[in-house]
């Protein structure tokens, strides 16, 4: 046997690695649950939360295709509310199919009543 086996033999430090490697070896997650922790809930901005509180007021839960200002509202916010499930397409608009016309789901009126104070 060389110097360096005979020296891995009588290191304690090696034994208990091993020992530790071995007994997580069979338990890979701690029992009744997961290493990760729970998924949270996405939340919105609040940029998200004005524009889909704007439906609540509008037939069928129509979200609006531009700001207070008159600006086209952003289709990042628009996407990401998509994405959430807090809106979801209403139809293609045949002039304008860059346009994404929405409407509330039950989950966006759900965070809109809340936000908007009416809950």
């Amino acid at each position: 046997m060389t110097l360096a086996g005979k020296a891995a033999l009588s290191d304690p430090m090696s034994k208990a690695t091993d020992d530790l490697f071995a007994s997580t070896a069979s338990h890979p997650t701690p029992p009744g649950g997961s290493n990760s922790p729970a998924p949270r809930r996405p939340r919105p901005t609040p940029v998200q939360l004005r524009w889909l509180a704007r439906g609540l007021d509008q037939p069928g839960g129509k979200l609006p295709l531009f700001d207070e200002q008159g600006q086209k509202v952003h289709p990042r916010t628009v996407l990401a509310c998509l994405a959430h499930g807090w809106a979801t397409r209403w139809f293609a608009n045949p002039l304008k199919p860059d346009w994404l016309v929405c409407r509330l789901t039950d989950s966006g009126r759900a965070l809109a009543v809340r936000h908007d104070g009416r809950g």
